[in-house]
């Protein structure tokens, strides 16, 4: 493990946790030289990663990722564990440059999710060796698409391994974050979709009892 990456590490942590806008510290590291390098780079090229503007008017990855980033901060009281929650949140799209693609005159970015658990644990693997924490972050960020899932009854759902592996609060607290960092999200509907994916999450658990 390189000694600079893991005190970048720590004051990404620090920020994440305590400032009322992370993505201005974010911002601000991503303009330095250790953002063109491994592990960082993973990040970094979700500037240049393009997003269907009928669902993302915000424009590229990041500028979604920032947003969602600051929608988690107002929210991470909420949450049982916030370090994992919020580096969910910074990692939640790290998937999508390696999966956006152009299909039909459609922008797509088909399975980012499975693709983003992996390199969210192979990035957070350079910085520690808390298994855990590694652990709970990748299944939170393979996880953070399935309110639309659910909530559409798609085919792409695995409820039954999301149910096993991370707490439904968290999963939905993150779902509703993605949803409200987007420009012009209405934000009295997302509330009440998360309500009703919560709602689900609830009545398939209690089911499984």
């Amino acid at each position: 493990m390189n000694e600079k990456n893991n005190t970048i590490f720590d004051e990404i942590t620090k920020h994440l946790l305590e400032d009322d806008s992370p993505s201005e510290y974010i911002n601000q590291l991503a303009k330095q030289p250790e953002f063109n390098r491994i592990p960082f780079n993973l990040l970094l090229k979700q500037k240049s990663t393009e997003q269907s503007k009928k669902y993302h008017p915000e424009g590229n990855v990041w500028n979604h990722m920032i947003l969602v980033l600051d929608e988690a901060a107002k929210v991470r009281d909420q949450s049982t564990d916030a370090k994992v929650f919020m580096w969910a949140a910074l990692l939640h799209d790290i998937g999508k440059p390696d999966t956006t693609r152009m299909r039909k005159g459609r922008i797509t970015s088909y399975d980012h999710d499975k693709v983003g658990e992996k390199l969210s644990r192979e990035l957070l693997s350079t910085f520690t060796n808390n298994e855990n924490f590694i652990q709970k972050v990748g299944d939170l960020v393979r996880y953070h698409m399935h309110m639309l899932y659910v909530l559409k009854d798609l085919p792409y759902a695995d409820t039954k391994n999301m149910l096993r592996k991370v707490d439904i609060h968290e999963i939905a607290l993150l779902c509703k974050c993605d949803r409200m960092g987007r420009a012009g999200a209405d934000r009295k509907k997302e509330e009440e979709e998360y309500q009703e994916f919560l709602n689900k999450l609830q009545s398939m658990l209690s089911r499984k009892d």
